[in-house]
């Protein structure tokens, strides 16, 4: 994850562009129309699944108001802060309510646990072959690599790079820097992910609790077992993040767009000076709602979207590597042999899942 992210990264950084639009300047026009083909619909459904998540959360904290009302309203506040806001304004505020995700590096100690066992299960893990674990894998490796970040990471690093004040000039130091944020989040967000799935197969498994259909169902299984707060913070953790997740969702996609088309774009512009970027946006804040009226669970929602990524990660990370290895492009700032070996075993490893799950659904 770190060394995906991390060849992303450098991409913006050296090129102060987007992905797609390197794409475009450098790659026939296919390759760039089959991405945007195979992104899309999987971005709308995880941003619909995130709004009845957050609708079906604050539900749950507060039972008078139907979840679908909710899931109106907060789209709507997400509207308003995505057009009013620059995202690092409102990333600065929101972020302090992801920090109730680290809760679930507590809950593991809050029960009698066999740490030896967690030790060896975590380094030599149980191997399955069929379509129930293949998929479970392959959504894993899709919600953790997924081809959304790529686009945002590039985009971010580039406007960062952009409206910097050394302009365009790259440094050994900007690219030290780069690498330890990138870095540090990717193994934060890692240890987060570790202990969400040890707090699942050591909390709530062994509980009797072994199929969760809902997000509230995911809080309200966690109340009897660590209490109330335990309860009340995952809920206000599921909509922290949610606000943050969602303008990353729909601002990849409306970059992706907007590259492609030449629109004026940027999550720091005004609504008048970016208007298509910001109305694709609203479009898919709107079809992501609507999904609410299919009858779509947001945790089954939440669970293809990864397996769609998982599927269609390795295509992308082939390009990345191939991007980041152009010297036509990358200059002196090419992948190292470290990022290529990481990179060519994430792929092999993300190929053998998709290949293996597609060979057990068909």
């Amino acid at each position: 994850m770190a060394a995906i992210q991390g060849m992303c990264a450098r991409i913006g950084l050296v090129t102060t562009s987007g992905l797609t639009v390197t794409l475009k300047r450098y790659y026939p026009k296919w390759l760039l129309y089959t991405m945007l083909l195979f992104s899309f619909p999987a971005i709308t459904l995880n941003i619909g699944a995130d709004i009845q998540g957050m609708g079906a959360v604050a539900n749950m904290i507060f039972p008078v108001i139907p979840a679908s009302v909710y899931s109106v309203f907060i789209t709507a506040v997400l509207m308003f802060i995505i057009i009013r806001y620059p995202y690092q304004k409102i990333a600065k505020i929101l972020k302090w309510l992801c920090l109730s995700l680290l809760l679930y590096v507590l809950v593991p100690f809050m029960v009698k646990q066999d740490w030896l066992l967690i030790a060896k299960k975590t380094f030599i893990p149980t191997l399955k072959f069929n379509k129930e674990f293949l998929s479970i894998i392959v959504a894993i490796l899709g919600t953790t690599i997924s081809p959304y970040l790529f686009f945002w990471q590039t985009t971010m690093e580039a406007e960062g790079q952009a409206h910097s004040k050394k302009g365009i000039v790259v440094d050994k130091m900007i690219m030290t820097e780069m690498k330890t944020d990138v870095n540090s989040g990717m193994f934060l967000s890692n240890i987060v992910m570790f202990f969400m799935i040890l707090t699942a197969g050591s909390v709530l498994f062994p509980a009797g609790i072994h199929q969760i259909e809902t997000v509230d169902q995911a809080a309200k299984a966690l109340q009897p077992l660590a209490g109330k707060l335990t309860y009340a913070i995952f809920a206000i953790g599921v909509l922290g993040t949610g606000m943050l997740a969602i303008p990353v969702l729909a601002g990849s996609q409306s970059y992706m767009l907007a590259e492609t088309f030449g629109w004026n774009e940027g999550l720091d512009k005004k609504f008048a000076e970016a208007k298509p970027f910001y109305i694709s946006i609203i479009i898919s804040l709107l079809v992501g709602l609507s999904l609410d009226t299919f009858g779509i669970s947001p945790m089954h929602a939440l669970f293809f979207t990864a397996i769609v990524y998982g599927i269609t990660a390795p295509i992308m990370i082939a390009i990345i590597m191939h991007v980041g290895n152009n010297k036509k492009i990358m200059k002196e700032y090419t992948n190292s042999r470290l990022s290529n070996t990481l990179g060519a075993i994430t792929f092999v490893l993300m190929t053998a899942a998709a290949i293996g799950l597609i060979y057990f659904l068909f």
